[in-house]
């Protein structure tokens, strides 16, 4: 990892905009601080910087090495100062802590009657939009307030307050549970992926049910909703009931179709709720259904009333374009997908401070998985092992898996055999470790170790010998998984037929079409 990505003042300087460092600039002036204050010629210094280097910074001297942490403290800090007084980051959650702020200062100076104002119409915008936890705060601290300052024209306040705050307690005890169980599900599936067999499916279903609290639906505000859909839809994914993933995300997403404010107070769950709703029709292959339901997300994404900052700028491009690359998968489309893979490694230069290496990798996998379908295959090999020599990568045990297998399968395409054998290996050995061996990747395994002992003209008859085998597993829910990642079928069904596996993806995919 570079020097440039573990400074975060650094990092956080070249994420501002143009107009975000004259926003800067500006506020610094109306601090009254001479030009030449030290933080304000530190922040030229970094602004100028391609990458972070201390030796070039000490070497202005502008400031001692052993003053120069507090110096970079000190100027983080009235960056996002500056920031927050931005009005691009003044969004409602900001509106109602200041309007707090204003009420806790009132307060101290004896201002009660003020203070209380401000706060109430704090309270009813912050209940307005599902800011349950902050209406909390507003509410104790009426209480306090009330305690000081009590009028014979509020003598039923008291009993008023008591209601609110258990209410809204008791919802934020409940949005709590539900986001707790929804983080450790999401939790588990990036540790684990999905489920290996009943006993698995047993233990997550029993930790499910025992987490889930107990709630009556027509009570749960939409922050409830959302968490109690993100929850289903986590443990869901985990058990591979696709269909309910398709029902809970749909249920996710109508309610930010519904309701456009919540589109714009909460975007990232607005994006994510598509995402994993594309994900499910993907996995389901509801190919019409697929195509309208990321038409419309990306519309909404660039409707002039989307809020547009760099974190959901770049989950937006990160979600949209996985589900792109999902929309070739389906329809066989390699070669007309190709020239997305360069946009993408493109944009990725532009997003590396805002997507995380796990999502990077997720990217590469696909831009593999284009590539051979495409028939490309030393490029496919080329980005599996930007995958695979990944030593710091630790989730996703089933990426890594069938990174490797698909790399067996890409050398024997490219005609790289002459290694195959230790790959082989050390693919084996790799399963074994991480104790995801199924009786798919068993079976396949078994017939490349089988490949140097087979006659050219016997190689056929033991493709379709493993096919008939394969298409065992194609339905077993255990099983099946490893055909969500690398359609084993459809590459033996082109070897058989001595045709390219994209035309055989994309003749299934008419043919489902022809008969709906």
């Amino acid at each position: 990892m570079t020097r440039e990505q573990k400074d975060n003042l650094f990092v956080l300087i070249k994420s501002l905009s143009k107009s975000e460092k004259r926003q800067f600039k500006l506020y610094v002036g109306r601090l009254g601080v001479n030009e030449d204050s030290k933080f304000l010629m530190l922040f030229n210094i970094l602004d100028k910087l391609a990458v972070y280097n201390e030796a070039t910074i000490l070497k202005k001297g502008i400031v001692k090495k052993q003053q120069l942490s507090n110096l970079k403290a000190h100027l983080y800090k009235q960056i996002l100062i500056s920031l927050r007084l931005n009005p691009s980051h003044q969004d409602i959650r900001i509106q109602i802590r200041e309007q707090l702020d204003f009420a806790t200062i009132l307060y101290h100076k004896g201002l009660y009657k003020q203070s209380l104002k401000i706060l109430d119409k704090a309270k009813t915008l912050a209940v307005n939009h599902e800011e349950k936890n902050v209406a909390y705060e507003i509410v104790e601290l009426e209480k306090i307030i009330e305690s000081q300052y009590i009028t014979r024209s509020l003598n039923n306040r008291a009993d008023e307050l008591s209601i609110q705050a258990r209410d809204l307690s008791r919802q934020n005890v409940l949005a709590s549970k539900l986001s707790n169980l929804s983080l450790q599900l999401y939790g588990q599936f990036l540790k684990t992926g999905y489920v290996k067999n009943e006993a698995e499916t047993k233990r997550i279903t029993d930790y499910f049910n025992a987490r889930l609290p107990k709630y009556d639906i027509n009570d749960l505000g939409n922050r409830e909703k959302l968490w109690l859909y993100k929850a289903h839809l986590w443990f869901s994914f985990l058990t591979q009931d696709f269909l309910s993933c398709y029902k809970y995300a749909s249920k996710w997403v109508d309610l930010f179709y519904d309701n456009k404010n919540m589109i714009v107070l909460n975007p990232v769950f607005f994006l994510r709720g598509n995402h994993y709703l594309l994900e499910a029709l993907f996995y389901l292959r509801q190919y019409d259904k697929f195509k309208e339901a990321l038409l419309r997300f990306e519309e909404v994404t660039q409707e002039k009333w989307f809020p547009i900052d760099d974190n959901i700028d770049g989950l937006a491009f990160l979600y949209i374009y996985n589900n792109k690359f999902n929309l070739h998968f389906i329809e066989g489309s390699f070669n007309e997908g190709l020239p997305l893979i360069e946009e993408v490694l493109e944009r990725l230069k532009n997003y590396k401070d805002r997507i995380d290496e796990h999502h990077v990798m997720v990217f590469y996998y696909k831009i593999a998985s284009m590539y051979f379908g495409a028939g490309e295959n030393k490029k496919c090999i080329l980005f599996l092992e930007k995958i695979i020599s990944n030593k710091s990568l630790q989730m996703r045990e089933d990426l890594l898996c069938f990174s490797r297998i698909l790399n067996l399968v890409a050398h024997y395409e490219a005609g790289l055999d002459y290694n195959l054998d230790v790959l082989i290996r050390s693919t084996y050995k790799f399963l074994i470790k991480m104790e995801d061996l199924y009786e798919v990747q068993k079976e396949f395994i078994k017939f490349l170790r089988r490949l140097g002992d087979i006659y050219p003209h016997e190689v056929k008859h033991e493709f379709i010998k493993l096919h008939k085998k394969l298409k065992e597993f194609e339905n077993d829910p255990y099983q099946s998984r490893a055909f969500l990642y690398l359609d084993i079928i459809s590459w033996l069904e082109s070897k058989i037929q001595t045709k390219p596996i994209g035309l055989i993806i994309r003749n299934k995919f008419q043919d489902n079409l022809n008969r709906k």
